[in-house]
């Protein structure tokens, strides 16, 4: 693991390079943004951006979800993976909201957990995309960029997450998206822009590229 002073180096770096930093996914409210984080799961932001429109102008809001019709909505969202099993939990995400919450989307982790298809990652982004949550967030970037700069050892992206909060204590949210877009763009999983990276002196990675 690194020691304290890397680990500052390494938060500040990130805070200060991505200090602009957001989601790349689209949205105007907490219904879409849930629908939108949901549909991430393993599908790229990218082409989260081309499902939602067409999605959001038949289901505009939750109550339209809680009743619409399953074969269209996997019809609408059939471009991205898994979608069998993300319409029929888009569907059961809003009925729950509708009957537990008044068709408003909760915002603590607890119950964001409650709904289908929502997991801790899912939760966490929800929340600090949301109200600023001082929550992490675990995605194949993140996972990624954490483990190449020394910050984890963990097997799992849970697992990573402790490691992180234990790390990097304040401002996670800033930080899930400043690895996020890092990860993305930079610390490429193939190919990384290790002679352009703002943390190449930091970086003992056997990935790195010298």
């Amino acid at each position: 693991m690194r020691s304290k002073k890397d680990i500052l180096n390494i938060k500040q770096t990130l805070i200060d390079t991505f200090k602009d930093a957001k989601s790349e996914l689209k949205f105007k409210n907490h219904y879409e943004l849930i629908v939108a984080v949901m549909l991430s799961a393993q599908c790229t932001d990218k082409r989260v951006n081309l499902i939602t429109p067409a999605l959001f102008s038949e289901y505009p809001d939750v109550f339209a979800m809680a009743n619409a019709n399953l074969a269209s909505v996997k019809m609408l969202i059939n471009s991205c993976s898994f979608f069998n099993n993300k319409a029929e939990n888009l569907i059961k995400m809003a009925k729950a909201v509708v009957a537990d919450f008044n068709g408003v989307v909760p915002l603590d982790e607890a119950s964001l957990k409650s709904l289908a298809g929502v997991g801790q990652k899912t939760a966490h982004v929800v929340m600090l995309e949301a109200v600023g949550a001082n929550v992490m967030a675990v995605d194949t970037h993140v996972f990624r960029v954490s483990h190449r700069l020394g910050l984890s050892r963990a097997k799992t992206p849970e697992a990573t997450e402790v490691d992180l909060v234990a790390a990097f204590k304040t401002e996670l949210g800033k930080l899930h998206q400043a690895m996020v877009l890092f990860g993305r763009y930079t610390c490429k999983a193939t190919k990384p822009l290790c002679k352009e990276c703002v943390l190449a002196g930091l970086c003992k990675s056997k990935d790195k590229i010298v």
